[in-house]
């Protein structure tokens, strides 16, 4: 007897199915995949007991004639792929062919479909065994029908593996709504157990997007998100990134589509983490819906059995085009885009209008703002640099000569409004069209400080200094040839490296104000990086943690008595500052509460 033998088809798509098929959930995707794929504008899903008792997927889409029907249930027959050119870029979700036979191999499959040439449609079967398939006719509108019974019904050791109902369904519901996000034109509709759970019209325009976007991600999250659309180089990113401040505690809520496939890619994650990397608070996570769109050749989606990974042909450019859009679109967002002028303006109650002189501030002169001319002095100790220059003055805009409050119809009120009070010396109150601002005046000056310290560090270009003795490090040999390869990044950036030998580098200058770090473990790091994204932020991101710590320093600190001026400085100065929502460790610098929620803690008009 031969050692070798060929496998049964039985058994050949039952190891198939452990790739594609893993829980009732990843049978809907495959079958609404190939509904997308067919055209339709309509997927109805149907599901009982999880989707292992009975999963049913419909679509209006170009349908299936009969002679191919039978076809449609073997392994490796589809007809999304002729060549190897069309593999090379694939502008479909499927292409495999292998999804219905893997699913019909596990569980009683039955697909009735119709192409629109009769008036009647076909029906196919297969129930495990030898896959033998039964083809009779059946009454069905154009489009296809799939229904999928007792899932591991002939492989009971695969089934005892499932969940509960309920965790079964909600991973069902996950994948129903990552679909939903990645089509918007396409309407979608989920029945469980006989009731409807969800049900969305095509959305067309933005407006009828977000709200898809609100009724699957939360209204939270679209209340506190930025819209990007931004193109470059054949790239065009677009969709909805969170502000910081909407922050997470675990990354569940990031969906992110390569030309509208979902997927979890090291690079774009990568990317991202860098583009919130100065404004997120340690720990969390930043929340997105992102669309990348490509040509389909420059991006291979064949890498994984489940298509959740894909490879760019062009990393650097990819990971650089993501990195830039996003950070630029959250360093663009303003006090203004968050205080988003009502429809109407709000006008005060006689008996609760504040007045400045109760407060007694009224007397207080506002004719200059605080800290005119003014230079920070940072020691040597605190920062473990001193710069070159001067840091930043605190408040420089200038302000009107009155501290009077005034609202009404004809004047512009800047976005954090104007200044009333300072709270226990730490907080900043004040007042703007909506209702109160409040403001933490430390972390407001702090982020201040720290972007204007990037600037003038960047104008000035990185002053480096020759190292005495150079600095010799082992490498390998791919990260010596890496290091040799990408020289004018690392001289751009104040470095001076020199290849020494096969596996080692010498380095003989650094940036002055990094000649406290572990120079040795951010090479290295940057290696790293530059070898498996093909670019790296982390020498800008030491030297902006060092401009960090100077701008804590040099900030405004608690009990420091500020005049409205100077408050009034600090305000104006914020909405002119990129970033400024956030403080330099991610802390949020002001809140906004609305006269509706100020209402609602006194319950007025209740």
């Amino acid at each position: 007897m031969n050692k070798i033998q060929k496998l049964s088809p039985r058994l050949a798509n039952q190891i198939a199915a452990g790739e594609v098929v893993e829980r009732p959930a990843s049978v809907i995707k495959e079958l609404m995949e190939n509904s997308v794929d067919s055209g339709a504008k309509q997927l109805d899903v149907e599901i009982e007991n999880g989707g292992i008792k009975l999963i049913r997927v419909r679509d209006n889409g170009q349908g299936i004639g009969k002679d191919d029907l039978p076809l449609a249930l073997s392994r490796h027959a589809t007809s999304k792929i002729l060549s190897l050119d069309d593999l090379e870029a694939v502008g479909t979700l499927g292409f495999r062919g292998e999804a219905l036979a893997s699913i019909s191999s596990v569980a009683r499959l039955k697909l009735t479909s119709n192409d629109g040439e009769s008036d009647s449609g076909w029906c196919v079967e297969a129930e495990g065994r030898e896959m033998e398939t039964r083809v009779t006719p059946a009454g069905h509108p154009r489009g296809t029908s799939v229904e999928v019974r007792d899932l591991f019904f002939n492989t009971p050791a695969r089934r005892k593996f499932l969940r509960t109902e309920k965790t079964e369904y909600s991973r069902i519901e996950d994948v129903l709504k990552r679909i939903a996000l990645s089509r918007f034109e396409l309407g979608f509709s989920l029945k469980n157990n006989g009731r409807v759970i969800h049900s969305w019209r095509p959305a067309d325009g933005q407006p009828e997007q977000e709200r898809r976007v609100a009724q699957i991600c939360g209204p939270a999250f679209m209340e506190n998100s930025v819209h990007v659309d931004i193109e470059r180089a054949g790239l065009r990113l677009w969709g909805w990134v969170a502000l910081p401040t909407f922050s997470r505690s675990q990354a569940d809520l990031q969906h992110f589509y390569v030309n509208g496939r979902a997927i979890r890619d090291r690079l774009v994650s990568h990317a991202i983490k860098q583009a919130y990397q100065d404004v997120l608070y340690h720990g969390r996570h930043p929340a997105f819906v992102l669309y990348l769109e490509l040509d389909p050749a420059n991006v291979d989606v064949n890498v994984h059995p489940t298509k959740h990974e894909v490879r760019f042909r062009d990393n650097r450019l990819v990971h650089d085009f993501l990195f830039r859009s996003l950070h630029k679109a959250l360093a663009d967002v303003r006090p203004s885009d968050a205080t988003a002028a009502p429809s109407q303006s709000y006008v005060p109650q006689q008996d609760v209008e504040p007045e400045q002189a109760s407060l007694g501030l009224a007397g207080r002169s506002a004719s200059a703002p605080f800290g005119a001319g003014a230079q920070l002095q940072v020691s040597e100790a605190s920062a473990g640099y001193q710069p070159q220059y001067n840091p930043a003055p605190a408040f420089t805009t200038p302000q009107p000569e009155s501290s009077a409050v005034v609202f009404d119809d004809q004047g512009d009120i800047p976005p954090l409004g104007y200044a009333v009070a300072q709270l226990k010396g730490i907080y900043i109150l004040a007042e703007n069209a909506q209702g109160m601002v409040v403001v933490d005046m430390h972390a407001a000056h702090e982020r201040i400080i720290y972007e204007r310290m990037k600037v003038q560090q960047e104008l000035q270009s990185i002053q480096s200094q020759p190292l005495l003795v150079p600095q010799s490090m082992a490498v390998s040999e791919k990260e010596a040839d890496c290091a040799q390869e990408c020289q004018d990044i690392f001289t751009r950036l104040g470095f001076e490296l020199e290849r020494a030998g096969p596996e080692s580098l010498l380095i003989r200058q650094l940036p002055v104000i990094l000649n406290r770090a572990d120079v040795e473990q951010l090479v290295r790091d940057v290696l790293a990086d530059l070898i498996t994204y093909g670019t790296s932020q982390r020498i800008q991101q030491n030297i902006n943690e060092i401009l960090g710590t100077m701008a804590c320093h040099g900030s405004v600190r608690a009990n420091r008595k500020l005049t409205i001026a100077e408050m009034n400085g600090l305000l104006r100065d914020m909405e002119a500052t990129e970033r400024s929502g956030q403080c330099n460790h991610g802390r949020p610098t002001w809140s906004q509460l609305t006269m509706t929620q100020l209402d609602k803690l006194f319950m007025r008009g209740q």
